[in-house]
């Protein structure tokens, strides 16, 4: 198999549709020189799961591609390489390092949130996590939005401390894609410890983003809610 940024592209081309192509338009919020094929998300990452032994430097040229599906393709291999059984923290470093060095073609909400958990988040587990405390203080709100969501992979794994200062970073943030994101973290922090949850929630009561606290309670007993909520 031709595991080349080039064929992964002609590939892709196969499954263009100019409804899906006006559909993606909508909701991509990257860079204005980026092109859109047309592709739905489900063909793109079966493609990307066929190409999972893709080298990095193809990977990496895929990254570049102008083509926003492209880069959707790229993050989903990323992905698929860190899920391996058998992979080692060598490897999985490539994958990170090559995450954060190309992070200038990581632009939309939707190619962060496909990769950041395992790719950066996985490696970091037995790791300092200063690079996430950098990436939240970041002026790009993409590097934001990574710092953020590299934590749902250490709260899934019962680890929260480093989520709930990452969120407390956050909450003055002025885009509503990371009051989203800090919301998504708090809920699943409420599943590992409420307590903890509820408590962060009470200690900064206005200071939480709206659609922060909606997401962040969307999981608690209704009265619970419905106090914080009010307050």
């Amino acid at each position: 198999m031709d595991l080349t940024a080039e064929s992964f592209v002609a590939r892709l081309r196969t499954f263009q549709s100019d409804a899906e192509r006006a559909k993606i338009g909508t909701y991509y919020k990257g860079g204005g020189d980026t092109e859109v094929i047309g592709v739905r998300m489900r063909h793109t990452f079966d493609t990307a799961a066929e190409y999972t032994g893709m080298p990095l430097d193809e990977v990496e040229r895929l990254l570049e591609s102008p083509y926003y599906e492209a880069r959707v393709g790229a993050v989903s291999v990323l992905d698929f390489k860190a899920r391996r059984k058998r992979i080692t923290d060598a490897e999985r470093r490539e994958l990170y390092e090559l995450y954060l060095r190309r992070h200038d073609r990581i632009d939309n909400w939707d190619l962060v949130d496909r990769a950041a958990p395992r790719v950066i988040g996985w490696y970091l587990l037995d790791k300092p996590r200063d690079p996430l405390h950098a990436l939240a203080r970041s002026a790009n709100i993409w590097e934001r939005r990574t710092a953020i969501t590299a934590a749902f992979w250490l709260i899934r794994q019962g680890d929260i401390d480093d989520a709930l200062v990452l969120a407390e970073t956050l909450l003055g943030d002025e885009e509503e894609l990371i009051h989203k994101s800090v919301g998504t973290g708090l809920r699943e922090v409420g599943k590992v410890d409420r307590d903890r949850l509820v408590g962060f929630l009470r200690a900064h009561g206005p200071a939480v983003p709206r659609v922060t606290l909606r997401m962040a309670t969307e999981k608690l007993p209704a009265e619970l809610r419905a106090e914080l909520m009010a307050r």
